[in-house]
């Protein structure tokens, strides 16, 4: 996959032609083959999704609101869903508000959230997110985000210690319905293997691609229909490739 490649040439070659004052037919190739090889990845992602949908169903997921999904998605950094869900349930149960959550001794809160691991880290992490949060809108709420486009959603929440490409994308497709892509290490690796991404394209970019690959109206159901695969099948080790539902579509597999 050569998408950067071409975006690359053609940032190049546009600045060149500018510069001199002269039409550069490169440069409308280079871009006409970007366009191209862009729609070919679009199709592609969108047999990848009807195929996973088949085999594994249209997942659905808990809509929680903005704060809460927050919270569950920084307790769910460098864990398993079963330890994040019973740190949040083990919170929730000890503090009954989010209010609350802020203003505990961060010994108490690193204590409840102990079975997500690196509560030391996760603890303050998540204090300061709720102190920032209150201290700019004045509650804690952050349903204006709904209001502003996924750029500026994104970049709000972006500017929040602790909560990168992939968090931000998770609150923004899941409580807001805005069509942002999380990519964590299944999507990452199994996008990899399939043939959507460039194989050194990094998990961040692989945000913005997916996002623009995933068809409309798709991108939670996509999601987890590759976090799924990467779990039961695509593994990072030994792939089954024989049971796969999308090896008929997988570079990898066609490579074998």
């Amino acid at each position: 996959m050569v998408v950067g490649i071409f975006t690359c040439n053609l940032h190049h070659y546009s600045a060149l032609n500018n510069a001199s004052g002269r039409f550069s037919s490169y440069s409308l190739a280079s871009h006409t083959i970007w366009v191209t090889k862009m729609e070919e990845l679009q199709r592609h992602a969108s047999a990848v999704y009807v195929a996973l949908r088949e085999a594994f169903g249209t997942p659905h997921w808990t809509r929680l609101d903005g704060v809460s999904e927050l919270v569950s998605t920084i307790l769910s950094q460098n864990t398993n869903d079963r330890n994040r869900d019973l740190a949040y349930a083990r919170l929730r149960a000890r503090f009954n508000t989010w209010d609350l959550v802020r203003d505990a001794e961060q010994s108490t809160v690193v204590d409840a959230i102990r079975p997500a691991g690196l509560a030391n880290q996760k603890g303050p992490r998540i204090q300061n997110a709720l102190r920032k949060i209150t201290k700019e809108r004045g509650a804690l709420n952050i349903d204006f985000l709904s209001s502003l486009s996924m750029p500026e959603a994104k970049g709000w929440l972006l500017g929040i210690d602790g909560v990168g490409p992939k968090t931000a994308a998770i609150v923004l497709l899941f409580t807001y319905g805005m069509p942002a892509f999380p990519v964590d290490t299944h999507v990452h690796r199994v996008t990899g293997r399939i043939g959507l991404r460039d194989a050194k394209l990094s998990a961040d970019a692989t945000h913005d691609l997916m996002e623009q690959l995933s068809p409309l109206d798709a991108s939670g159901p996509f999601h987890l229909n590759l976090i799924r695969l990467g779990r039961e099948i695509c593994h990072a080790r030994t792939p089954e490739c024989g049971i796969c539902p999308v090896k008929h579509l997988c570079a990898y597999n066609k490579a074998r």
